[in-house]
Formats: C-alpha cells, sequence, structure tokens
C-alpha cells in the first residue's frame, strides 16, 4: 500500500523546510507540495528540496487550500492519500500505522489525534478539546492530518472547493462511506495561530464560525466574516 502525502502551502518558508525534512524522513511513496501563491521565500524552499530528494515534487495552483488539495491529489500516484499542514509534524510510525488501519476494509479514512508545539497550560486544554470533539462527533480537522483511500477520495469528489471548513465538510461526507480511524498517535502542530491572536480569541471565533456553519450560513459567507475581523 503506497502513501501519497500532499501539502498545500502559502507563505509557509518558515516552517516548510522542517516539515518536508521529517516527512521525507518517512515511509511514504511520494510527497507533493502544492503552493496557492506565496510571495515569500516558500517556492525557491520547495524547489531546492524537491531537487535533492526524490520522489517529491512541488506544483503550483490558483490559491485555496481545498483547491490545492485536490490539486495534489489529481497528480497524486498513491493509494492512500495523507494531506499534510504545512506545520505540522508527523509521528514516526506514520507509514506503519496508515497501512495497519487500513488492513480493516471497513475504515475508509482517519485522523491523528493533535497536540502543540507549546508547554502552555492553553496548548494543553485546547489540543485535549480537539482531540474529544473529534472523537464524539466523528469530524475531524486539517490539523489532525486527515488520510483517506484514494478510491474513496474520488468517489466523494474530492475537497468542496469553498474558501472555509473544507475539512469539516469533508469529513461530514466520509462518514457516510464508512468508518474514520480516530488514531490515538499524535501530531505536533503550530501553536503560532493561536499564540498571535489570543488563546481566548481564537476558541470564540472557531466556535462562532463553526456554530454558523452548522446553522447553515454559506462558507463564503463566513470567509468574508472571517477576514474582517482577523
Amino acid at each position: 500500500m503506497t502513501i501519497s502525502v500532499i501539502i498545500p502551502t502559502l507563505n509557509e518558508h518558515g516552517i516548510l523546510a522542517k516539515t518536508l525534512t521529517h516527512t521525507a524522513s518517512l515511509d511514504f511513496h511520494e510527497i507533493i507540495v502544492v503552493d496557492g501563491g506565496s510571495t515569500d521565500l516558500t517556492i525557491p524552499t520547495a524547489q531546492a528540496f524537491c531537487a535533492d530528494t526524490p520522489n517529491t515534487q512541488l506544483m503550483t495552483s490558483p490559491q485555496g487550500r481545498a483547491r490545492q488539495m485536490n490539486e495534489g491529489a489529481k497528480a497524486s500516484r498513491g493509494d492512500v492519500l495523507l494531506f499534510l499542514h504545512a506545520d505540522t509534524q508527523l509521528p514516526e510510525d506514520t507509514g506503519q500505522v496508515i497501512r495497519s488501519t487500513f488492513a480493516d476494509p471497513t475504515v475508509v479514512g482517519g485522523r491523528f489525534d493533535v497536540r502543540f508545539d507549546s508547554s502552555s497550560l492553553w496548548s494543553r486544554i485546547i489540543g485535549s478539546f480537539m482531540n474529544y470533539r473529534s472523537r464524539l462527533t466523528g469530524i475531524a480537522t486539517g490539523d489532525q492530518a486527515l488520510f483517506v483511500r484514494r478510491q474513496i477520495f474520488d468517489q466523494l469528489g474530492g475537497f468542496a472547493e469553498i474558501p472555509l471548513m473544507e475539512d469539516i465538510d469533508f469529513t461530514r461526507r466520509l462518514k457516510q462511506a464508512g468508518r474514520i480511524a480516530a488514531l490515538t498517535n499524535t501530531v505536533t502542530t503550530s501553536f503560532r495561530r493561536w499564540e498571535t491572536q489570543g488563546p481566548l480569541r481564537t476558541i470564540l471565533l472557531m466556535w462562532t464560525l463553526r456554530f454558523l456553519y452548522w446553522t447553515g450560513v454559506s462558507p463564503q459567507r463566513l470567509h468574508r466574516f472571517y477576514a474582517t475581523i482577523r
């Protein structure tokens, strides 16, 4: 079983080299970076890495995380698609764990538990809540490194190309196709957004956006609201 890792990027120069180096050391068939129009050194960083590292490639697409991930999926060749944020580090046994998970034919996809690269109390509380909520609802976010069987991804039509909530929308549909594995293995992701905007403010923002989404407000309207208050 081959695994393709797809990393959407937009101005991720500060963390991308670390993520690529770590990811390339793991047991994957290929790594595809899909850039959405970075204006920093993200593209040169990815180009240099891909030039020196087998089974890696850089491609570009119009901006939008969902569209970038869909374009990466189209270009990939793996049996399994793993969608990884540029600021997230996978556990060392990721390949083995995913293959073991898919030994169960009822499993169509999965996600990891998450922890933040911060020792603050807020980071531990937020990470624990995210994992608990995801396990309770069966809904996962992109921070949790979603992975899915290619055949199922294609059947579902990939990610809806919406400006926000593409991960929520996708896992809602994925639940209808079969079982989503909620792994206890942990990815480590950046706490930078929470530190920059403030934990309480970010929590309230995320809760507000998700509540409005669940009540039927379109992702396009939510994106305008999000852009206004950022």
